[in-house]
């Protein structure tokens, strides 16, 4: 499956759209505005690309981190998640193997979330980031790069 167009879901202002969420994960989120590690590990970084894995185990859940240059995501390793998007909205998705989706970003735009693996099995995504997108790409601590 393949998603094209502009993707970009503002921050909420109002708290209280936050309401139905658990207990400390609004706090993350505003925390969490700067935050460019899309994925577990930056295994390969190019003036033109970023790729990533992202290894989501059972319960597991990844930090809150922001979108602002076109990528895609693939599934690796099929599972179900729920998605914590900064407009409040909450979603629940299956993932299958082989599953991959594209977006893109204006001047501006960007898409901040968190994903929680609410299955039993151990979830895998590897996401290319373009890095020739329209906003400049956010900073990675040197603790996320492979070593």
């Amino acid at each position: 499956m393949s998603t094209h167009g502009p993707h970009h879901i503002a921050t909420n202002p109002d708290p209280a759209a936050f309401a139905h969420w658990p207990e400390g994960l609004y706090e993350e989120m505003l925390k969490s505005h700067d935050n460019g590690c899309v994925g577990s590990v930056l295994v390969s970084e190019t003036h033109r690309v970023r790729v990533w894995h992202l290894h989501l185990p059972a319960g597991a859940r990844c930090a809150f981190h922001r979108h602002v240059n076109p990528y895609f995501w693939s599934v690796l390793s099929a599972g179900n998640a729920r998605n914590y998007f900064s407009s409040g909205e909450v979603t629940d998705a299956e993932y299958t193997v082989g599953e991959t989706k594209h977006f893109h970003y204006g001047t501006g735009d960007y898409m901040m979330h968190s994903l929680e693996n609410t299955g039993d099995t151990d979830l895998a995504f590897t996401t290319v980031e373009f890095m020739d997108g329209t906003n400049p790409p956010l900073e990675i601590p040197a603790e996320f790069r492979l070593a």
